[in-house]
Order: C-alpha cells, then sequence, then structure tokens
C-alpha cells in the first residue's frame, strides 16, 4: 500500500514458467495486477518486464483499468529485459538496447526520465507499440537459437562430407550480413530461458494459426535435442558400442560457463544418456552440483581423469582449456577425448598421444 501511494511506476518482473503445453503461465503477472491495481489511486505508469505471448499486455491494461480506482490514469508500457544469465549486473548498467512499448506520449516521456543515462550514452532505443515490445525478446531467442541450431545442422553436414565446420562458420562469420557470434557448433543450447521462450513463442504462434514460424521452431528444437544424442552415441561408437562397466569422464555440468545453472543442460543430458546405457559416469564442474544418483561428483580434476575409458567436454568452461593432457595422460584407460564444444587445442592434445574426436571436424590418431 506505501509503494502504491508514493510510486509514479510499477515494473512487473515476475517469471513467466513453461506450461506442460509449451505455452507460458501467466499467472504470476496476473497476481501482480490483480494486487496491485486496487492500491492505485492516482495516475502511474506500470511497466511490464516479463517475458510473455503477444497479446498479454492489451489484457492487463484493460484489467488495470477495472480493478484501479484511478481507471485509465493507470496506463501500461512494455518494456522486455535482455539480461543474460551471469551477466545480468553488466546488461542492466550497459544495454545493448532499449525496447519501450507504449501507447501514449506520456507514458513514453517518463520511461525516457527513467532510461536517462543509458539514453545519454546513445544506447539504441527502439519506440514501438505494445505488441512489437512483447515480440522483441522472443524473437531474439527464436534468431538466436535458429543460428546455433544451423551451424550444428552443417557441422553434421560436415562430418557426413569430410568438411571442417569450424572453418566453414569462420568464413560465415566474415559475411557482414550473417557475424560470426552464435555460429559456435557444439552441443547446443540450454538453460531456464532461451528454450522456454521459443517453446511459448511457437505456442503462440500455432494459436495465431501462424504455422510457419512454429514449424521452423519446431525444427530449432529437433535439431538441438538431437546434437545431444548424437554426442552420447558417438560416445558409445568410441567405447566400441557397449558403455556397460566403462568409466566415462564429463567436464562440464552447467548449461553454460559463468553460471552454476543445470536447467535443461545440454552436458546433463548426455551425461544422463550415458549412465542410462550403463556407463559409471562422473561429472566435473567449477560451480555446479549434480543431484541424480546415476552421476558421480568428481571433486576435483585427476579425480575425474583416474582410470576413465572415456573423457567428454561438455561445457566451456574457461579454465578447461588451460587442462595439460601430457600430465592428465598416465591417470586414464584410454586417451580419448570427444569436445562436444569445439573449444579445447586439438593439437596439444593430439601432441600428448590422444585421440580428439570433434563433430563436424575430422578426427585424427
Amino acid at each position: 500500500t506505501e509503494i502504491a501511494d508514493w510510486a509514479d511506476v510499477h515494473f512487473i518482473c515476475v517469471g513467466t514458467p513453461q506450461q506442460p503445453s509449451g505455452a507460458a503461465d501467466l499467472s504470476q503477472v496476473e497476481s501482480v495486477v490483480e494486487t496491485l491495481a486496487p492500491l492505485l489511486t492516482r495516475p502511474t505508469l506500470v511497466v511490464g518486464k516479463s517475458t510473455v505471448p503477444v497479446g498479454t499486455a492489451p489484457a492487463l491494461r484493460d484489467r488495470l483499468h477495472e480493478l484501479a480506482p484511478a481507471g485509465e490514469q493507470v496506463e501500461l508500457a512494455w518494456n522486455p529485459e535482455f539480461l543474460r544469465e551471469a551477466f545480468a549486473v553488466e546488461d542492466t548498467l550497459r544495454p545493448d538496447r532499449i525496447v519501450l512499448g507504449t501507447e501514449s506520449p506520456r507514458a513514453l516521456a517518463l520511461l525516457h526520465r527513467l532510461y536517462a543515462i543509458p539514453i545519454s550514452e546513445e544506447t539504441p532505443l527502439v519506440e514501438c507499440d505494445l505488441a512489437t515490445a512483447e515480440l522483441i525478446k522472443v524473437a531474439a531467442n527464436a534468431f538466436l537459437a535458429t543460428k546455433i541450431s544451423f551451424i550444428n545442422a552443417m557441422a553434421q553436414m560436415c562430418q557426413a562430407a569430410g568438411g571442417d565446420v569450424e572453418l566453414l562458420a569462420d568464413a560465415l562469420g566474415h559475411d557482414k550480413r550473417i557475424g560470426r557470434a552464435f555460429l559456435n557448433a557444439g552441443l547446443g543450447f540450454g538453460g531456464g530461458c532461451l528454450p522456454k521462450d521459443i517453446r511459448a513463442l511457437s505456442a503462440r504462434a500455432s494459436e495465431l494459426g501462424v504455422d510457419v514460424l512454429a514449424d521452423l521452431i519446431g525444427s530449432v528444437e529437433s535439431i538441438n535435442n538431437n546434437q545431444r544424442k548424437e554426442v552420447a552415441e558417438l560416445a558409445i561408437e568410441q567405447l566400441g558400442g557397449d558403455v556397460h562397466g566403462c568409466k566415462i569422464a564429463v567436464l562440464g555440468a552447467a548449461f553454460k560457463p559463468g553460471t552454476d545453472d543445470t536447467r535443461n543442460s545440454p552436458a546433463l543430458d548426455v551425461a544422463h544418456f550415458l549412465a542410462d546405457a550403463g556407463a559409471d559416469v562422473h561429472v566435473f564442474d567449477p560451480h555446479a552440483r549434480v543431484t541424480r544418483p546415476d552421476l558421480t561428483q568428481a571433486e576435483t580434476i585427476p579425480d575425474l581423469f583416474r582410470g576413465a575409458h572415456l573423457v567428454l567436454h561438455l561445457t566451456e568452461w574457461p579454465e578447461f582449456r588451460y587442462l595439460e593432457p601430457a600430465e592428465l595422460s598416465p591417470l586414464v584407460a584410454n586417451k580419448v577425448l570427444i569436445d562436444a564444444r569445439l573449444k579445447l587445442h586439438r593439437p596439444t592434445w593430439q601432441q600428448a598421444g590422444w585421440r580428439v574426436v570433434q563433430l563436424g571436424r575430422a578426427a585424427t590418431l
């Protein structure tokens, strides 16, 4: 009540988790509106930052007008967040763009005051309608996911044809229309946001009859999920088709470096697949912990490598690039490394006698 009395702007920053159907669960957003609106007795701006399906904002606006004593003097704007996990502070202080979805000059002017510092620093500014503001975040995630899945599909093509996906990606990156960022072949994307957001976009596209977008996202997801299976099957192939009784060492558990988040982790999906196939899977991660009983958490790199029949590099933590394969060689039972992130220095490992397997690149030794 106290905040409602004095605040001129209220931000909605709650989660929109995925429902079993793939659609976004808006119950937290709706709960904020239902709780806040009856307390708004004077002109106020409510700003949504949560990632929501397009068409949500007008419904929330109408509910605010219905419940708030100030009625239509309560305005709604949409200002999506673009925070990357492990970079939230940096992205807040120095955003790469600001999106302001508004319906009135008053709301837009107030948001300009709020973002005066980054605007003065020439941060790119997009002023748009509510629907476009709702779509921008999920469209950005869908495009990144598409780019990642495309290069992983090309990695499979290189694997079949004898090409080198790293050289291919470098060549594509020199094209200014494409760019090199996110053209890194490997295990694909995971985490708690990107997969959820693109599924919600797909569900909303289906609701609106935009089947072409839903089909595209379905293909992107299929490629991404299949990449995990490809790596697990490659591991089984390297061990002669049977992993029962074999110790497999996994470098990485988090879905990406810089976080301890294991939600929808590609690394853990591969580890679980191999454990289900009968392997004795040990995992080391600088920060993330594993909780499934079929996986063993290694506390040190030597513990991880000791007696291993196969090593898998599945999360590209920077410290893994500085491992000394010559020092680790005496610990393992078999010097075979699958670098599913294509980030380790292959010549260094090969010089130490390791067979290095990378998706989309010819293996040697």
